[in-house]
């Protein structure tokens, strides 16, 4: 038996740099991992795959990426066996924040433990990439400039310790909508991927969150003018900055007090219908 986490996500910086030819957009993104997690549990058994999940409506067969995930590693390094994988959910589903993508990861990396296949991280990313642009980072973590469709990852220096409040609203958003919005409608606005990793290496978090940018962010408000409420919800709180995830509908502030995160994290539970987690950055996997 094996129990792994698979953290969350949020985008601190989203580019968009073209439409490729494979069909998929060339992005450019610093992700950074959060310490809100799911809790897997990964059980051998004679044979096949099984999947619980305590999420009522969430699918626990073949659509599952954590279960796509187990087929592929047991089909590549031929394991003779099977695996039964318990998920405990506590990352909102289609929020931005790479619920599903952290599950995949976890699988991949709890797959590895419990069969001793002895594959390295670059193996293990090698493989999520072929699921999710976004596993690869799921699987390493930490703070990392994603480029290619997402599986091209730069590890940075760590985001400074910071506060992490998420509110996610009701609504729920496609990506492929996003960007096919993006794409019909892009915005002047674009992030300044260059100045935020110089200010990262410089350990200047105030200049850092002076250039956050999500260029799906106005595309996904558009249709859902909530995002924008949030976003001045979280700074009447005292956020040092409040943005969009991915492509959404999640909005998260970063506080530097305690305090005050947990302040703003109350009110948009008594007050909102948003789901609410109050969490904070996390380095590596593994650290």
């Amino acid at each position: 038996m094996v129990t792994i986490l698979g953290r969350a996500k949020i985008n601190l910086t989203l580019d968009i740099l073209g439409l490729r030819e494979d069909g998929y957009h060339e992005i450019a993104t610093v992700m950074q991992s959060l310490a809100l997690a799911d809790t897997l549990t990964l059980t051998q058994q004679k044979e096949g795959i099984t999947l619980r999940v305590d999420l009522p409506g969430l699918e626990a067969d073949e659509r599952n990426l954590a279960h796509r995930a187990a087929a592929l590693i047991m089909n590549e390094c031929g394991v003779r066996g099977g695996v039964h994988i318990d998920i405990v959910k506590r990352i909102p589903v289609a929020a931005g924040l790479a619920g599903g993508s952290a599950d995949a990861a976890a699988t991949l990396r709890g797959m590895n433990e419990l069969y001793a296949l002895g594959l390295s991280d670059e193996d293990l990313c090698r493989l999520g990439a072929k699921l999710g642009s976004d596993i690869p980072f799921s699987i390493m973590g930490g703070t990392v400039l994603a480029t290619g469709r997402g599986e091209i990852m730069q590890h940075l220096a760590d985001f400074p310790a910071t506060h992490v409040v998420l509110a996610k609203p009701s609504a729920s958003v496609s990506t492929p909508w996003a960007y096919r919005s993006y794409d019909a409608h892009p915005p002047e606005l674009h992030p300044d991927n260059a100045a935020f990793l110089e200010a990262l290496t410089r350990g200047d978090r105030t200049r850092c969150i002076e250039l956050v940018c999500n260029v799906l962010e106005p595309v996904t408000e558009a249709a859902h003018p909530v995002i924008g409420d949030y976003r001045t919800r979280m700074r009447a709180h005292g956020a040092l900055c409040a943005m969009m995830s991915g492509s959404g509908p999640t909005v998260f502030g970063l506080f530097a007090e305690e305090r005050a995160a947990r302040a703003a994290a109350e009110d948009f539970r008594s007050g909102t219908d948003a789901a609410v987690h109050l969490t904070q950055t996390a380095g590596r996997y593994g650290e």
